[in-house]
């Protein structure tokens, strides 16, 4: 523990620079390149904020870039990430503190409306759950572009390194390495190609953003999200034919159900209904889904999304338990998240909302919870 080389394994400022380069990287993109501004939900005030959505584009120029690099020069800048992976934890830890830090002060100065759970009389953890529900400086808005770009675009950057590393320790990739990095990398452009989506998730209209969530994007996203390609640079592993095929009908059958699901969600809340969807109208005057996969379940999307979670781990066999720590890690927070949603809508639709699940019985899988 007294040993210096052990402490500056953890930390170097070379590894904060490159980080702090590459959070700046993301930065510059989203106040440059064009995208279409789009209104955010309404605030508690009646007002709508407005969001430039370029977050797809970013993340097309920077894997061109990094590709385009990596064919003219190699992977050799790739692999500075598994070499100095510690030394990057630290970073992405000593930024997001930073950066939850700096928007609780922010949070003091001026007329910033103030998340209603991080307003509390306990100064610790309001720097933690998040004081000030939307942060901005001018037009910026602080917490859409950590929850949109650089961790989300990061976890695919450090696949990337993963395969690189892979092929430094081997000779070749292995197929079960493409599937999840394929994997990652469709999710990863999905979400940011629909990054219009967020802005109606209780991350944007209900949640402060704390240390909570700075870390959440900016250290616990990039950093174990792609824990599955980290195993397979170690843990090689080749599936075969029909392993691939069977992998990837798993994943195709849990996007299918995570994309049209959240399609019919986000087209009925723009006040479109393609489908004809039948919905309950509550005493608030609005309309909750009873039909299409919001029939099935209260949150049928979260179904899709967990059983993505199996695609991205079964690519690993089972000789070892550890890259499963997914789909239990995510299995929890899907389980807490429609537990807070259920608490969250007794209060605001009151008897209307015990109707509706009566109606709705299932909460995530039909027939099962």
């Amino acid at each position: 523990m007294h040993d210096r080389a052990w402490w500056e394994s953890l930390w170097s400022w070379e590894a904060f620079a490159v980080y702090l380069g590459w959070y700046f990287w993301c930065v510059v993109c989203a106040i440059a390149l064009p995208g279409k501004e789009v209104d955010g939900a309404e605030l508690r005030n009646g007002k709508r904020l407005k969001y430039t959505m370029n977050a797809f584009s970013t993340a097309i120029l920077t894997l061109a870039m990094i590709g385009a690099w990596t064919f003219k020069f190699g992977p050799g800048a790739l692999l500075y990430i598994p070499h100095h992976w510690a030394q990057l934890v630290s970073a992405a830890f000593a930024w997001s503190t930073f950066l939850a830090t700096f928007v609780f002060f922010q949070s003091y100065m001026g007329e910033q409306m103030l998340a209603l759970g991080g307003n509390t009389d306990n100064a610790f953890y309001n720097w933690f759950i998040g004081r000030g529900l939307n942060p901005r400086l001018g037009d910026f808005d602080i917490k859409s572009f950590n929850e949109m770009r650089p961790g989300l675009i990061l976890w695919v950057v450090f696949d990337l390194a993963f395969v690189a590393w892979q092929y430094e320790r081997i000779g070749r990739v292995t197929d079960s390495m493409v599937l999840t990095v394929a994997f990652h990398a469709w999710y990863v452009l999905d979400a940011e190609f629909n990054e219009a989506a967020i802005l109606t998730t209780m991350d944007i209209t209900t949640d402060g953003f704390g240390w909570m969530l700075s870390a959440g994007d900016l250290l616990w996203v990039p950093f174990t999200y792609g824990y599955t390609a980290f195993f397979l640079a170690l843990h090689p592993k080749d599936l075969g034919v029909t392993g691939c095929a069977g992998v990837l009908a798993v994943q195709l059958v849990g996007y299918y159900i995570f994309r049209t699901s959240n399609n019919e969600k986000n087209e009925f809340r723009l006040g479109r209904n393609p489908k004809n969807l039948k919905s309950f109208q509550t005493e608030r005057g609005t309309r909750l889904l009873t039909s299409g996969w919001w029939g099935l379940s209260q949150h049928p999307n979260y179904m899709g999304d967990w059983i993505m979670s199996w695609a991205w781990c079964l690519p690993c066999g089972f000789q070892s338990p550890l890259p499963y720590f997914y789909v239990i890690y995510f299995g929890i927070l899907l389980f807490h998240r429609q537990t807070r949603d259920d608490e969250a809508c007794a209060l605001k639709y009151k008897k209307d909302w015990e109707t509706y699940k009566k109606l709705v019985p299932y909460r995530i899988i039909p027939y099962v919870y």
